[in-house]
């Protein structure tokens, strides 16, 4: 069974174990609730949930369902830029966590060996996630976020980059997008806690 908020991510997702002789896929869902609901009255093997399922998210989801008897072994799909995911995947009983950058294969692989009844955590080379997000920044989104960091608003940031505040605004929805970040406090913390972990 499949949950993730994503539409095309599902679909995909669904083509793959659809076309797998090995899977029998039994439903598919874009809420946490909706899992929840499904897993109670249908006997399900593997569960494969987005990190960010809505609303509960994976987390809360996988401690409610480990309370049920008969509960799907959890595959949680996520993302790698949070380097604690994994750690937390397996704390609150999931049976594996795979990124979502990770080839189709490894989803699938995964799966087998979670149905087989193992645990697949991935070992995660900190130098891997140093290809981080902040690298994929142009040179004027690094700028943008650096004085960002400093506590400046729209108005100041188009002053001092002498640009509209609609291209800083657009600038900013580009950053947040390849942070996987919602906000300009969220931007911020992943700068410092960047800066932190590269000793800058």
């Amino acid at each position: 069974m499949l949950g993730d908020s994503n539409p095309l991510v599902l679909s995909a997702m669904s083509e793959v174990f659809e076309r797998d002789q090995r899977f029998s896929l039994v439903a598919t869902t874009a809420t946490a609730e909706g899992f929840l609901g499904m897993a109670m009255r249908v006997p399900v093997q593997v569960g494969v949930i987005d990190w960010n399922l809505p609303a509960l998210g994976a987390e809360k989801l996988t401690e409610v369902l480990r309370s049920q008897e008969n509960a799907p072994r959890i595959v949680i799909y996520g993302h790698d830029h949070d380097p604690s995911a994994p750690r937390r995947a397996m704390s609150i009983g999931a049976a594996a966590f795979v990124s979502r950058s990770a080839p189709t294969e490894t989803l699938v692989q995964t799966c087998l060996e979670v149905a087989d009844g193992k645990m697949v955590f991935p070992f995660l080379d900190v130098r891997d996630l140093r290809s981080d997000p902040i690298s994929a920044l142009s040179r004027k989104e690094r700028a943008i976020l650096e004085a960002l960091s400093e506590g400046l608003t729209n108005k100041q940031l188009s002053n001092r980059l002498g640009i509209s505040t609609n291209t800083v605004k657009f600038h900013l929805s580009n950053i947040f997008d390849k942070l996987s970040v919602k906000n300009r406090a969220q931007a911020i913390a992943f700068y410092y806690a960047d800066r932190a972990n590269s000793g800058g």
